[in-house]
C-alpha cells in the first residue's frame, strides 16, 4: 500500500510538472501574456539526519532523510524548521532522485507552517552539491499574516552539503510573480 500511495504522489508531481510546462508553452506561444518573473521568498539551511535506505521497490529504491531542525529568513519571514519531518526520497533506474520532503516551519512570531516540496535532483558528477536540484514547495499556512504562502506559486533550488560536513541542504524558494 505503500508503494501504491508513492506511487500516486510520483504522479501528482509528473502532472504537476506537466502542467507548469503547458503553462510555460503558452506563455511563451503568446507574445501578449506576460512573463512570470522570480521574487526571492527565502533562505533555508535544514538539517538532517543521515539517509535511511528502506530497499528496493518496483519504482526504485526507497530511502528517508529526517529533518532534524534548522532556520530559514526572507524579506517577509523568518523563523525555525521543526524537527520531525522527512524528506522521502525515490532513487530511479534512470539516476534521477524524486524528493518529497514533508514538515514545518514556525516563523519567529509563533505560525506554524506546513512546507510540502516535492521536484528532482541529480548529479551526474557526483559530486554535491552540482547538478539539478529543483522543487515545487506548496504551504498550508494559517489565514492571517502568512496566508499569502497559500495563493502563490513558488520554487526552489536545493544545494547538499558537502561529504565532510554534517547533512543538510540549502533551499533558496522564489515567489512566482505575475507583471
Amino acid at each position: 500500500m505503500l508503494d501504491a500511495d508513492r506511487g500516486a504522489r510520483n504522479a501528482r508531481t509528473v502532472n504537476r510538472c506537466a502542467r507548469a510546462l503547458s503553462y510555460a508553452a503558452l506563455v511563451l506561444d503568446d507574445p501578449v501574456s506576460p512573463t512570470p518573473s522570480l521574487v526571492h521568498a527565502y533562505d533555508a539551511h535544514v538539517l538532517l539526519e543521515p539517509e535511511i535506505v528502506h530497499g528496493s521497490s518496483p519504482l526504485g529504491t526507497r530511502i528517508r532523510v529526517p529533518i532534524v531542525g534548522g532556520s530559514f529568513a526572507g524579506p517577509r519571514l523568518r523563523g525555525s524548521i521543526v524537527p520531525g519531518g522527512a524528506d522521502w526520497q525515490l532513487l530511479r533506474a534512470d539516476g534521477w532522485y524524486v524528493i518529497e520532503a514533508d514538515y514545518f516551519m514556525q516563523t519567529d512570531d509563533g505560525t506554524a507552517i506546513r512546507v510540502h516540496n516535492e521536484g528532482l535532483w541529480r548529479d551526474p558528477d557526483g559530486e554535491h552539491p552540482n547538478g539539478y536540484a529543483l522543487t515545487s514547495p506548496v504551504f498550508e499556512a494559517p489565514l492571517g499574516a502568512h496566508g499569502w504562502l497559500n495563493q502563490r506559486i513558488f520554487t526552489c533550488r536545493i544545494r547538499v552539503s558537502a561529504p565532510d560536513e554534517a547533512p543538510a541542504v540549502r533551499l533558496t524558494v522564489w515567489e512566482l510573480v505575475m507583471p
